[in-house]
Order: structure tokens, then C-alpha cells, then sequence
């Protein structure tokens, strides 16, 4: 009787090991294992299974990794101890780098599986806590791969490893884990990996990795301004302009302080020719935010399109109050009191004008006086032509700065 309960429980504990997960477990080569898991997956008894089953991948690629990091600690080694150059062994870096990439995607499928219920109904998960400390401990490799390769110029490479790297940093099922070693700069990783996206024409990807990088206030502005040039650049026909607005509303509902995303739909709207919209999003951001740069400063510029100077000297001067170190629209708001002194009959209200374009203009070159971001130069000399006269020296003066 002792015997049979013995086999009865002995054939209990081996019930779970069916013949498609023996038929994973008994390869030792990764690429393999993959292959055969895809094959096998459907027919493996049970959760339980299907976690163990990814274990044993990442067992294999932790494997690689493992072997080829000791080659570098020995080397590291090798160097503190001044040993001889031939004692520096070559290591297999992307061999090292696709194992960690390998061990990533593997260990989170596993945690899939893991934690979900059992043959019993209950969760109790074997492999989670293990990966995850295991695989982490490893990922910081990606970084300097990846760097080695962008600096090669392969492009493709280097993001795969930095988007790996950058996305398992958002991974729920790295939670637990200390991520305050890399906080300092995975977001310009994740930033570069959004550029090289970019480059591949993966807009999904490019987003994904430019939320990671807008969570960095060091980093926010340069992903924002990579966003807006990504979904504005090579725009084909009316459809890709249609579809480049609807993503820029949405960025704008996500984001309604942010002047830049602002500026870019107001631009995109321009660009239709719809000026409803146009004024409908500057008049209502206005609402918000009276002191926006950016709205005030294309409400600034509508109204000289429209050729009411008035208007535009207005909304121009509340632009530069804004922001008093842009030289384009010191430019911009002398140009409309010029025109306003141009066009009146009352002599003393134009020389008031002229003086009013003159400051604006003088601004202007007192924040670029090189003319880098503005062209100053030949309207500030008409509006001292216009006050001053040809024959005046400060004309003079300005003529030469033209």
C-alpha cells in the first residue's frame, strides 16, 4: 500500500510536465527554445506551465549574460592588477547586449503568466521576484552598447538597445526595483531612442519614447520640440495635414500650458487657412493664460496679416511684456507703428509712431545685434528716415547698421 501511495503521489508531482513543456525545457539554445515555445505554447496544461516555460528563457539568456560579464569583470581585473595586454580578453558586447534584451521581453512574459491563477485557482508566483532583481541588475549594460553603436553609426542597433533600455524602466513589473542609479539620465536616453525612432519613421515608438523623456523637466522641451517636428514634418497632402492637427489638438488637451504645442496647432491651423479655428484656440487659451506668450504673439501677428497695424501694435506690445528678451517681436511691433506713422495724416501723431518703432527696434538690436533671429536692420532705418530725416547723423547711424 506504501509503494502505491508512493507512486500515486510521485506521478501527482510530474502530472503538470507535459510533453510540450518538456519539449521547451530540453533546449539549451535560446533561439531554439523560442521557437519551440511558440510551437508549444497552446498546448501546455496551464499557466504554471507557460511561466515555467519563459523561465527557461530567461534562464538561457541570463546564461549569456552571465558568461560574458564575467569576462569583463576579469578584464576590469586584469587592468587594476596591471596584467599584461594579452590577459584582456575580447568579449561578445552585442552578444551581451541582445541576451539582456532577451532576458527583458522573456522575464516580462513570464511575470504574465506567473501571476495568474494556478491548477489550484490560487496566484503564487515563482519566478517574478527573482527575474526581476536578476535582469535589472544587468540592464545598465544597454547604455554604453547602445552609445558604442550610435557613435559606429549603427543607428538601428543602438536603438534597440537604448528603447529596451527606456521602456523596462517604465515596466510594472520592475517596480520594486531601485531605479534611482539611472534617474539621472534615462530620460536622455529615451530621448535619443525617440530620435532614432524618428529616423525609422516609427511615430508610435517615437511617442513612446518621448513620454518617458517629457517626465524629465530637463529633458521636456527637447522632446516636446521633437514631437511637434515629427508630426508637422513631410506632410503630403490635405489627409496628413488633417491627421498632423488632430494630433496636435490632442498633445494640446495633454499639455494646454505648454506655448510650443500651442504655437504649432495655431500654426497647422494657419496653414489651412482656417481662421475660426485659429482665432478660437488663441481666444480661448487667452482665456486661460492672458499672459501666453505665444498667443499673444500670434494674435499679434494675425492682426498685421489682416493689415490692422492697430490691432497688431497691441497685441505685440503685450507679447514683448510677456516676453521682453524676443528680438523678432521687438521687430515685428516696430514694424506696425512704423506702418501706423507712415499712414497718418497727424504729423505729431507720426513722429509719437516713429519714436514708438524706433524703441522697438533699438530693442531689438540691443537683444540681436548680430541680426541672427531678426532683420532689423532696414526698417529701423526707415523709421529713423521717417523722424529724423535722411541728412541726420543718428539716420546716419542707422543706415550703416542696415
Amino acid at each position: 500500500m506504501m509503494m502505491a501511495i508512493a507512486f500515486m503521489a510521485s506521478s501527482m508531482a510530474f502530472a503538470g510536465d507535459s510533453d510540450a513543456l518538456k519539449a521547451v525545457m530540453k533546449s539549451k539554445n535560446y533561439a531554439e527554445a523560442v521557437q519551440l515555445l511558440k510551437q508549444n505554447l497552446g498546448q501546455m496544461a496551464d499557466n504554471t506551465e507557460k511561466a515555467k516555460a519563459y523561465n527557461h528563457l530567461v534562464d538561457l539568456a541570463m546564461g549569456t549574460v552571465t558568461k560574458q560579464t564575467a569576462i569583463i569583470a576579469e578584464n576590469q581585473m586584469s587592468v587594476q592588477l596591471g596584467r599584461a595586454a594579452s590577459e584582456i580578453h575580447p568579449y561578445d558586447t552585442l552578444g551581451l547586449a541582445d541576451a539582456i534584451c532577451d532576458a527583458i521581453e522573456s522575464a516580462v512574459e513570464c511575470d504574465k503568466y506567473d501571476q495568474q491563477p494556478n491548477a489550484k485557482g490560487t496566484v503564487a508566483p515563482k519566478f517574478s521576484e527573482k527575474n526581476a532583481q536578476r535582469v535589472w541588475a544587468v540592464r545598465h549594460h544597454l547604455v554604453n552598447i547602445g552609445q558604442d553603436q550610435a557613435t559606429n553609426g549603427n543607428k538601428k542597433v543602438a536603438l534597440k538597445y537604448w528603447g529596451t533600455f527606456a521602456l523596462s524602466n517604465e515596466e510594472p513589473f520592475f517596480a520594486a526595483q531601485d531605479h534611482s542609479a539611472e534617474s539621472d539620465f534615462v530620460a536622455q536616453v529615451a530621448f535619443f531612442a525617440g530620435r532614432y525612432a524618428y529616423d525609422e519613421g516609427d511615430m508610435d515608438a517615437v511617442r513612446r519614447y518621448l513620454a518617458i523623456a517629457k517626465k524629465d523637466a530637463r529633458e521636456k522641451e527637447n522632446a516636446v520640440n521633437l514631437e511637434l517636428f515629427a508630426i508637422r514634418h513631410n506632410l503630403k497632402n490635405q489627409a496628413d495635414s488633417l491627421k498632423a492637427i488632430n494630433e496636435l489638438k490632442a498633445m494640446y488637451e495633454a499639455e494646454p500650458e505648454n506655448d510650443a504645442v500651442l504655437d504649432a496647432l495655431n500654426g497647422m491651423y494657419d496653414a489651412a487657412k482656417d481662421r475660426a479655428a485659429q482665432n478660437a484656440l488663441l481666444d480661448n487659451h487667452l482665456a486661460k493664460y492672458p499672459t501666453s506668450f505665444a498667443a499673444l504673439a500670434n494674435k499679434g501677428l494675425i492682426a498685421m496679416a489682416d493689415n490692422d497695424a492697430v490691432k497688431g501694435a497691441e497685441w505685440l506690445e503685450k507679447a514683448a511684456a510677456s516676453k521682453p528678451d524676443n528680438a523678432v517681436i521687438f521687430t515685428y511691433l516696430g514694424i506696425c507703428y512704423s506702418s501706423l506713422a507712415s499712414t497718418t495724416e497727424d504729423s505729431a501723431k507720426s513722429k509719437e509712431y516713429y519714436k514708438q518703432a524706433i524703441d522697438a527696434f533699438d530693442k531689438a538690436k540691443e537683444l540681436d545685434p548680430d541680426k541672427q533671429m531678426a532683420n532689423w536692420g532696414y526698417n529701423r532705418y526707415q523709421a529713423y528716415y521717417g523722424l529724423y530725416g535722411e541728412d541726420d547723423a543718428r539716420t546716419k547711424a542707422a543706415e550703416a547698421d542696415r
